[in-house]
Formats: C-alpha cells, structure tokens, sequence
C-alpha cells in the first residue's frame, strides 16, 4: 500500500469525532483491514513461548511498552490504532475493533475472550446497508482488571484502579478506584483498604 493510501485510510479511521467512513467497500480500507488480518493469522501460528511473539505484536500495534503480552489468539481491524502500556497482559481470545485509537494505560490485566470495540453503526438500515461505520475512542487507565467475557463499546473511557466484572458489557464511562459489573456495566462499590486483606497468601 503505497504512503499516500495509508495516510488517507489513517484519517478516515483515526478519526475521533465519530463521523461516518465506509468500512466496508472503501478498497482503500478493505486493503488496510486485508494487511492487518493477515499480521495477526501469523502472530496466532506462533507457538506460546516463541521470542517472535513480541516482535511480531510490536509490528501489529501502533505503540507498546515494556513487558506487554498477548496470548494468541489475537485479532484486530488496524492494529496501529491501539496502544499498549508496560505490563500489559491479555489472555487469549482478545479481539479490538480499532476504527479509533484504542489506549491502555500501564498495569492492565484482560482475561480471556475480551472484545473493544470502537466500531458503531447507523441505527437506520439505508445507511448501514450502505456499508457506513463510526469509531469512537476507548480509553483505559492504569491497573485496572477486566474479568472473563467484557465487552467495551465505542466511545467509552474507563479510570484507573478498576475491577471490571466478568461478562460486562461496558456502555458508559467508569471512574477511578471502583469495582463495576452488569449488562449494562454499573459502579458496585469503590475499592477500599480491606481489599488488600481479602485473600491469603499461600505458603507451602
């Protein structure tokens, strides 16, 4: 794909303000996603373990730190779009939708079979039929936890010191220091000292 192409598919899918881009006819786009399927179908044939794991990811995502994983298997539509913190680790089955920047701050946990996705579409049928698409933004802050089956929709921005529960699907924002759970997701608690007694620590 030549410089130019990817300069204008990069402004049609890094853009923030949610405007409508054909995601699916656009051959400009459709090469983009092309290229990025087929980087993740061979970081997904690495075996566990493999040192090519970290350089394969590195060539996917646009910016990751220090020590970020991710357990195939791995999908994503873009790829540069998404922003890894140091520590990040995310178990298999991850899937980002990056039509926007998708960012994660440092310290994030994600289980597995975790879906972000920034892509929306019109509610009438005439335009979606027509292939339009939206992205909006998700942003994630530092040590925050999200339990087995989440599901974070377009647009949202979640704080930092989060617990976010298994199977949520996350449709509003979430502010920092809270436990949140639910379809839609809802602040349960805020995290307080008597969580860092909770558990016992094992000694053998």
């Amino acid at each position: 794909m030549s410089q130019d192409t990817r300069t204008r598919v990069a402004a049609m899918i890094e853009d923030t303000r949610g405007r409508l881009y054909d995601a699916n006819f656009d051959p400009t786009v459709l090469q983009a996603l092309h290229e990025c399927k087929q980087l993740c179908h061979a970081y997904n044939q690495l075996c566990p373990g493999d040192e090519a794991l970290g350089p394969a990811l590195r060539e996917i995502v646009g910016s990751m730190g220090k020590r970020a994983t991710v357990q195939p298997y791995f999908w994503c539509d873009y790829g540069k779009n998404i922003h890894l913190g140091e520590n990040f680790y995310a178990n298999h089955g991850l899937t980002i939708l990056d039509g926007a920047p998708v960012r994660f701050g440092h310290d994030v946990y994600i289980a597995p079979n975790c879906t972000f996705s920034t892509a929306g579409h019109p509610v009438d049928s005439e335009r979606r039929n027509q292939g339009l698409e939206y992205a909006l933004p998700i942003t994630v802050g530092d040590n925050v936890w999200f339990g087995m089956g989440v599901c974070v929709c377009p647009g949202v921005t979640i704080g930092s010191d989060v617990v976010i529960g298994a199977g949520s699907v996350v449709v509003k924002d979430i502010p920092s220091g809270v436990v949140a759970v639910g379809n839609p997701c809802r602040v349960m608690r805020e995290i307080n000292e008597a969580d860092a007694q909770r558990y016992e620590l094992y000694q053998p």
